[in-house]
This record gives C-alpha cells, sequence and structure tokens, in this order.
C-alpha cells in the first residue's frame, strides 16, 4: 500500500513539488497575517517575514544533504559485508 502511494507520487512530481511550494507560501503568509512580532528576541525574527520557517526549510536541506555525503565517504557498506 505505501509503496503505491510513494509510486503514485513519483508520477506526480511536478504537482507534489508545487504542493511544497504552496504550504512554504502558506506558512509565510500566516507568519506574516498572525504572527505577533512586537516582542520578538532577535533582529531576524521582527524583520524576516517566516524566518523559523525558512530556517528549518534551508536546516533540513542542509542534514539531508550532509547525511548523503556521510553515506557515501564510507558510512554505507555492501549488502554482503557479513558474509564474507
Amino acid at each position: 500500500m505505501i509503496v503505491n502511494f510513494i509510486d503514485y507520487l513519483k508520477d506526480r512530481l511536478q504537482a507534489v513539488r508545487y504542493f511544497c511550494y504552496g504550504g512554504i507560501a502558506a506558512i509565510i503568509i500566516w507568519s506574516i497575517i498572525m504572527v505577533d512580532t512586537h516582542h520578538a528576541h532577535t533582529w531576524v525574527e521582527k524583520h524576516i517575514p517566516g524566518f523559523w520557517a525558512l530556517f528549518a526549510l534551508v536546516s533540513t536541506i542542509v542534514l539531508i544533504f550532509v547525511a548523503g555525503w556521510l553515506g557515501k565517504s564510507g558510512i554505507q557498506t555492501r549488502e554482503d559485508y557479513y558474509d564474507r
């Protein structure tokens, strides 16, 4: 069942991408309208709308690429590693 769902999403990758962009835009718009920045602790919280949402997105992307780099640099091994 989950494999069918993943295949369904892979077939509609452009729609998934637009959906994610729309979600990011909705979070930023919600942040502009609803979040009170009067008592913000830092300059970025006060002047950049949706800063924490954008920060989380960038951090996630960096984490994915760092994890992939670590995996390729030696953490991942062959599937027959224990058969030897």
